[in-house]
């Protein structure tokens, strides 16, 4: 089984498919995992599993958006494997989900 560690950058529609089937409600701290990369950065993730692969998305405010915003049936089975994709998560984005936050 291949061990793959992505960012929300480089994540696949069908990638985040995977991560919406399995945290339907979001994520929790008991779902997160913690490990120190090659430069000793602590990283968080989240795991999600396929046939062949274990994928560790780190975790940011980025992909929380992303995974509110996802719709399977907006992408078709090409796009799926296309990190491209998804949409660009901007910083007014980011400003805005912490206004309707408050």
């Amino acid at each position: 089984m291949r061990n793959i560690i992505v960012d929300y950058k480089k994540l696949t529609p069908e990638v985040l498919a995977l991560l919406v089937e399995k945290y339907p409600d979001g994520y929790g701290d008991d779902d997160v995992i913690s490990f120190k990369n090659h430069k000793y950065e602590t990283i968080e993730a989240v795991e999600v599993i396929t046939e062949d692969t274990k994928y560790l998305v780190k975790i940011s405010k980025r992909l929380s958006m992303q995974m509110e915003s996802f719709d399977e049936d907006d992408y078709s089975e090409k796009e799926m494997a296309d990190p491209d994709a998804l949409p660009e998560i901007t910083v007014e984005d980011l400003k805005k989900a912490e206004e309707d936050e408050d």
